[in-house]
């Protein structure tokens, strides 16, 4: 039987506790505090929940970084399943929350483009991630050595902010990229965006069509990423064209693709439209679709976990503080 230890902010994250208790969960509700900063320097502090298996390790562990519906009362709940499964394959797992403490406990699937969501945008939440990082390295149960991080969705781009490769030592993560994550899965992430020296080109501004892609998205470390072919939130073809062009460069990009799955095809809700949801690949701005797919789902769920037991087990830092 698994010993899971959940910790957790009970204000923020009473539902996802419902999630994560269900039958394997100990009484230990204590919240967790990652220290991160933005960009100017500032300290600050967001809770996370944290999972691992029974026993004294070391283990391997991932970072999973939420969606656009973060992780409060109208959450997905995708980052929840994908921690159950993890920890009974023996991964600790860590779920940053980006949103709650800044303001945005509802999520920002439907949220304007106004000035304050910056903070919390994909590129905004690698900083996040590498306090994950940082917090289950400080753990004596986890190999600091073998950390992966993923994400889905909104999640995933944060994810692919992450690994992406600094163009140089001065930019933000810099220092924390040299002993980064050593190895990454991104589910349906945005593609069609600027990391690094990826970059695109919009016609009409940031809801317009992508007319064309240059440079090569250079990971840190390997990375996975899945999408569905139906996919109107995040197209399939933008991370073809991210992948092919890293590969053709030397770097160790996969991409896998399912068809006729939506976003959002780890789960089993059914597949709607909603026209609120702010979607850079409309030519309105607006609307998306996500949905379950059952073979999507159970294959993803083989593919990820054989990813990280390849990726995860030996280490890759000879020393991970350095």
């Amino acid at each position: 039987m698994l010993s899971i230890a959940c910790h957790m902010d009970i204000r923020v994250m009473r539902a996802a506790l419902l999630l994560f208790c269900i039958g394997e969960c100990s009484a230990a509700t204590s919240g967790v505090a990652i220290a991160t900063g933005t960009d100017q320097g500032a300290a600050e502090e967001i809770p996370a929940t944290l999972l691992k298996p029974e026993g004294a390790g070391p283990f391997p562990a991932v970072v999973i970084m939420h969606d656009c519906s973060g992780v409060g009362p109208r959450a997905s709940g995708a980052p929840a399943r994908w921690a159950e499964q993890l920890v009974q394959r023996g991964f600790v797992a860590v779920i940053p929350d980006s949103f709650t403490t800044r303001g945005f406990a509802d999520g920002v699937c439907t949220a304007d483009t106004a000035p304050r969501r910056v903070q919390v945008n994909e590129l905004r939440r690698a900083r996040d991630a590498y306090a994950a990082l940082a917090y289950l390295r400080s753990l004596p149960y986890v190999d600091g050595a073998r950390v992966g991080i993923m994400g889905g969705s909104h999640g995933g781009s944060a994810t692919l902010s992450a690994m992406v490769a600094p163009q140089s030592g001065g930019e933000p993560l810099a220092r924390e990229k040299r002993s980064g994550f050593a190895a990454a899965v991104a589910l349906y992430p945005g593609c069609g965006a600027r990391y690094g020296a990826w970059r695109v080109t919009r016609s009409g501004g940031a809801y317009g069509t992508i007319t064309d892609y240059s440079g090569v998205y250079q990971p840190i470390a390997p990375l996975y990423i899945l999408i569905g072919e139906s996919d109107d939130w995040t197209p399939a073809e933008q991370c073809r064209k991210l992948t092919a062009t890293a590969q053709q460069a030397g770097y160790q990009v996969a991409i896998k693709t399912y068809p006729g799955a939506h976003h959002a095809f780890d789960s089993s809700n059914p597949v709607r439209y909603v026209a609120a949801r702010t979607n850079a690949n409309a030519t309105s701005g607006r609307g998306a679709t996500t949905g379950g797919n059952a073979e999507a789902w159970k294959d993803s769920l083989a593919e990820v976990t054989a990813y990280f037991a390849k990726h995860l087990a030996q280490p890759r830092h000879a020393d991970p503080q350095n």
